[in-house]
């Protein structure tokens, strides 16, 4: 197994037909990516092109690599069994769990670091991680814990966030086995079947603390401390190197079971005007941005 992570950050996007522009937030993952890792390559995995005038600001930084049709072993057809199945298909969700599969399979074959692309770099993931001290050869962070259908709240591992060398023994062990995890729920393949593995210590892995990667955790109060209130000063801050925005629970303007902070909201204007902890944390961005088109 090689002795250090490679410094190559991967993101997967566009598995669904692009009807809309590459928006702003995708764009802030990309920039803080490169603005905190200035000597890394960011690879970006796609199906079909982005498009509109965000993505064409950041495509110069961009390695592309244009993806299969369907990962081996993912099994759509699963969701029908299950509400949370169902729930997904009704919400046009299906993409991120073929990213849950694809993930795996290129960090198995490429190593790096995997990132969702509602990610938001804070500052530079330190160099320990890449050099694999602790011989794992993979490093995640866990996220609060998540309850099982009798309330019982276990371990996660939110794969949001994963960094492996090439061809990781636990990344090996969870792709092995997320075929027959993959029950049509949410994350009984992904963040529950790694949070098993790592309970069961079936392979070496790193586990970061939450608020490395997951300061600001999937709750009504986690949305409201990123979208209602500024944080981005804190104290805690200190600990925090990328936040994870979970946007599949607010971007459309019609859920707000969370919070009524939609995607429509993010605009140039309104995260220059500031006010919450989103906002501050991307305002340099695009003040840079600005300046770099100017």
């Amino acid at each position: 197994m090689a002795t250090a992570i490679p410094q190559v950050f991967h993101f997967v996007f566009g598995l669904k037909p692009q009807t809309e522009p590459f928006h702003l937030v995708h764009y802030l993952c990309l920039a803080s990516c490169r603005a905190q890792h200035p000597k890394a390559r960011i690879c970006f995995h796609y199906r079909n092109v982005p498009w509109g005038p965000w993505w064409d600001a950041i495509l110069p930084e961009l390695t592309l690599h244009q993806v299969a049709e369907q990962p081996v072993d993912w099994r759509p057809e699963r969701y029908a069994a299950h509400a949370d199945g169902r729930l997904t298909l009704q919400q046009n969700l299906s993409y991120a769990h073929e990213s849950d599969f694809l993930r795996l399979d290129i960090l198995l074959e490429y190593g790096g670091v995997y990132a969702d692309m509602d990610s938001f770099f804070v500052q530079p993931y330190p160099e320990r991680w890449f050099s694999d001290v602790t011989n794992s050869g993979c490093v995640m962070g866990e996220e609060l814990p998540v309850p099982d259908t009798a309330g019982v709240a276990l371990p996660s591992l939110c794969n949001a966030v994963i960094l492996a060398v090439p061809n990781a023994a636990f990344v090996r062990a969870w792709r092995t086995q997320i075929a027959d995890a993959f029950d049509g729920s949410w994350s009984n393949h992904s963040c529950a079947l790694a949070a098993r593995l790592w309970r069961d210590n079936v392979a070496p892995i790193q586990v970061l603390p939450a608020d490395r990667f997951f300061a600001f955790p999937w709750t009504i109060k986690g949305m409201q401390r990123l979208f209602e209130h500024d944080e981005s000063r804190a104290p805690f801050m200190a600990g925090v190197y990328s936040i994870h925005l979970w946007a599949h629970l607010w971007w459309s303007e019609s859920r707000i079971d969370f919070t009524r902070f939609h995607a429509g909201l993010i605009t140039p204007e309104k995260i220059l005007a500031g006010g919450n902890t989103y906002f501050e944390l991307a305002k340099p961005l695009l003040l840079a941005a600005r300046e770099h088109r100017n």
